[in-house]
């Protein structure tokens, strides 16, 4: 990882990264306990880890990146995502809404409130999403 990608990261956790972090975990939690729910908790574990360091990285839809669709790309995985969006996506997307609005007061927090709203939009659609190195 560049020395840049680092110094943000750092930066990123001050930043709203952590407190977002903690959602998606308790929203794992939260899946993981219902037993159907476990593999939105993979989810949004992966995103959970990708929200703590996400300068460095990128979410990629995984049809595109294998070039072959699977479970999580194709009918079933619109279905996981349209019942994610209900249960956990849309206060995970909101709470990200509201901390990219709270930097983007500040010139220096625009990069980290561009970040949120990236983090938003996979919020609201995970399940299909790979986080590979940018």
């Amino acid at each position: 990882m560049p020395a840049v990608s680092i110094l943000l990261n750092i930066l990123w956790l001050l930043c709203g990264g952590v407190w977002m972090a903690i959602g998606w975990v308790v929203a794992a939690i939260i899946m993981a306990i219902t037993i159907i729910g476990l593999p939105w908790a993979k989810a949004a574990l992966n995103i959970a880890l990708y929200t703590l360091l996400p300068f460095g990285q990128k979410a990629v839809n995984r049809e595109t990146l294998t070039g072959q669709p699977d479970i999580g790309t194709g009918p079933l995985g619109l279905i996981g995502n349209v019942v994610w969006l209900v249960l956990a996506g849309w206060w995970l997307a909101l709470g990200h809404l509201i901390t990219a609005i709270v930097l983007a007061i500040t010139i220096i927090g625009i990069p980290f409130a561009w970040a949120h709203l990236k983090l938003a939009g996979i919020a609201l659609w995970p399940i299909g999403k790979e986080i590979v190195p940018a």
